[in-house]
């Protein structure tokens, strides 16, 4: 198996489940082909990260490769919780994808700032979601080196 087929993990973060659900099926027809699993609040997803509460063992919380995250969630926001990952040695390198619905310029800034590898804004189509994930697929999984 070559790497570029090698299936990842990728962990998102949001707390809409309609949202999550749109994901895993258009990830589904965009044929891309990886584990995709799901927390929906910062805390949560620090709690999987750093494997503590419901995801101490460590077969129910693979290390993400990649990280989809929603910057408006309750709890802990995707601000908060990127910021934190930033800062841990450990976790910096896990490249961040910010899918959110805004488009404030701010928010957009303010990712960049704290270490987001991409900030995009979520299609308003499932087609447009499908395609989104198609692309996003090829780019982070069969074109881009990601740290293991």
């Amino acid at each position: 198996m070559s790497r570029a087929t090698q299936p990842i993990t990728i962990l998102m973060a949001d707390d809409d489940a309609d949202d999550r659900l749109l994901t895993q099926d258009a990830m589904r027809d965009a044929r891309v082909l990886n584990e995709l699993r799901f927390v929906e609040d910062g805390e949560e997803l620090m709690d999987y990260l750093y494997r503590r509460s419901r995801y101490a063992e460590p077969s129910s919380a693979p290390r993400p490769r990649l990280i989809l995250l929603d910057l408006n969630m309750p709890k802990k926001d995707g601000r908060e919780a990127l910021q934190e990952m930033k800062a841990d040695p450990d976790l910096r390198r896990i490249p961040v994808v910010v899918l959110t619905t805004s488009k404030a310029e701010e928010d957009i800034f303010r990712s960049y700032d704290l270490g987001a590898s991409s900030f995009i804004t979520k299609p308003v189509t499932f087609e447009a979601l499908v395609e989104l994930m198609k692309a996003m697929g090829q780019y982070w999984i069969e074109f881009v080196e990601l740290p293991s």
